[in-house]
């Protein structure tokens, strides 16, 4: 039996960044050919992406499959490695930020856990808008009640 031939529709896309002392090579294989056969409203498009990032002698490979409801006229092979580029930044800088910042994960809170989340939100968009890091705001206003009031009402002192 001959090996299935790929896709007629099938696109690439690769990325590679070199930079802090590691490589990092993402590729993206696209294909909306097996969508029909899913069974998953809204579905357009199916990529696999592969990273690898090597530092130093050390070589790691990761492997992601994505499902997605951008048609491959809207969102080609390059702009889809984009996006999830984009879904790990956010990941990075908002939800792992909230978790170790104000333990998240460990919050037993479950009614009112989206209030919560969107004070937390609020908290942390209020610091960034003033071009402050989240350890400088917790040393500025740890002891400092006015200053906090300030940064939430808006009036600068």
């Amino acid at each position: 039996m001959e090996p299935a031939s790929p896709p007629p529709d099938l696109k690439t896309a690769e990325t590679v960044e070199k930079e802090h002392g590691r490589l990092e090579i993402r590729k993206i294989t696209v294909s909306a050919e097996v969508v029909p056969h899913l069974q998953w409203p809204g579905a357009a498009q199916v990529a696999k992406i592969e990273r690898t990032r090597e530092i130093g002698e050390k070589v790691s490979t990761e492997t992601a499959y994505i499902v997605t409801s951008l048609t491959a006229a809207e969102a080609g092979p390059d702009r889809l490695l984009e996006l999830s580029r984009t879904h790990w930044g956010i990941e990075n800088r908002l939800h792992y930020v909230r978790d170790v910042t104000f333990n998240e994960d460990r919050c037993r809170v479950r009614a009112g856990a989206r209030a919560l989340a969107t004070i937390r939100n609020l908290v942390l968009y209020l610091i960034r808008s003033r071009g402050m890091s989240v350890p400088e705001a917790r040393e500025n206003f740890r002891e400092d009640r006015v200053h906090v009031i300030a940064l939430v009402t808006g009036r600068i002192l």
